[in-house]
């Protein structure tokens, strides 16, 4: 209470003048305003209510991606930009609430129906004169929450594309310009910093030949790990945490009653236990020649998103 007495008593307005209320309402005001030095000061401000909004930023952990949408807007290009600006999603409330609102929009535009949404703050993005506050949520998403193309209202002018990005990529893009949108690039921050945090090196499935071309004999296919296990140590050395999906899918085979290569036991879980290992895993080094089994591992490894390298020279210090 006391804080809005202060306020109310550095303030005293004198008067209020519509310029406009086409499209939103502009407004001038002059006004008093009391200084620290206790001395009153007459000021005039123009100021630009278009309402309340709400933005998301749709994020998938496990792929370290995010849905970003590309629209036209004028005002930009106005300003020597193409007009083309990435964005997250948002809206104006437009009475409803800032949750409502922002399930609606996101469907309309990125045609993804979204679960939980987490709001995580709101501010005022141009307050030197805009009154509006925007409210900002974060949501999770996967490929079976897409229920539609999106692409926005055509009578209300929009035209949007609807761009997947892996964060890493999106962060680069706020780096070098390609994004250059406020409240998108607040959310991007928020997501590298609380949602998908950068390790300090990636943990790396090193992925090669291990039944493929031996006849199922013991010497050769432990020669197919001494090979895999070579790149471990100089992985370890750049910073990053190498793994090999025969560390951790024999043991359990074992436990789980194989008694040898190639049995029902085996067939079942060795590569299952390694497609799962991929969840866990930022990136995989595919060595060798000829397998089947680590081809496959690459296969999943880009469907979920993960880099994949071929050589341990692609890959940089931590």
């Amino acid at each position: 209470m006391r804080e809005e007495n202060s306020k109310q008593e550095r303030v005293r307005i004198q008067q209020v003048q519509t310029l406009s209320h086409d499209w939103y309402l502009l407004q001038k005001t002059t006004f008093d305003y009391l200084r620290h030095d206790g001395q009153w000061q007459t000021q005039t401000r123009e100021t630009y209510d278009r309402g309340d909004g709400a933005t998301i930023l749709l994020y998938n952990k496990i792929k370290r991606t995010v849905i970003l949408i590309r629209q036209f807007r004028f005002p930009t290009y106005r300003e020597g930009h193409d007009g083309f600006l990435i964005e997250a999603a948002a809206g104006l409330l437009e009475e409803a609430s800032a949750e409502q609102r922002i399930r609606a929009e996101v469907e309309e535009e990125t045609g993804y129906r979204v679960g939980q949404v987490h709001k995580v703050f709101e501010a005022f993005m141009s307050p030197g004169s805009v009154t509006e506050r925007l409210h900002f949520f974060v949501a999770e998403y996967d490929p079976a929450s897409r229920i539609g193309d999106g692409g926005g209202l055509a009578h209300e002018g929009e035209d949007i594309e609807v761009l997947e990005l892996p964060l890493a990529q999106a962060l680069q893009m706020v780096a070098d310009g390609r994004i250059c949108d406020g409240k998108t690039i607040m959310l991007l921050q928020h997501a590298q910093l609380h949602l998908m945090p950068r390790k300090l090196g990636m943990q790396i499935l090193v992925a090669g030949p291990y039944r493929s071309g031996t006849g199922d004999d013991p010497a050769l296919m432990a020669a197919n790990v001494a090979a895999m296990q070579a790149v471990c140590l100089p992985l370890y050395a750049k910073g990053h945490m190498p793994v090999l999906g025969e560390w951790l899918a024999l043991p359990m085979l074992a436990l789980a009653g194989s008694t040898r290569v190639g049995d029902a036991v085996y067939e079942e879980l060795f590569h299952a236990h390694a497609t799962r290992l991929l969840s866990h895993c930022d990136a995989v080094l595919r060595l060798g020649g000829a397998s089947q089994g680590a081809d496959q591992m690459v296969s999943v490894a880009q469907d979920l998103g993960l880099s994949v390298y071929f050589s341990l020279d692609e890959i940089a210090q931590a």
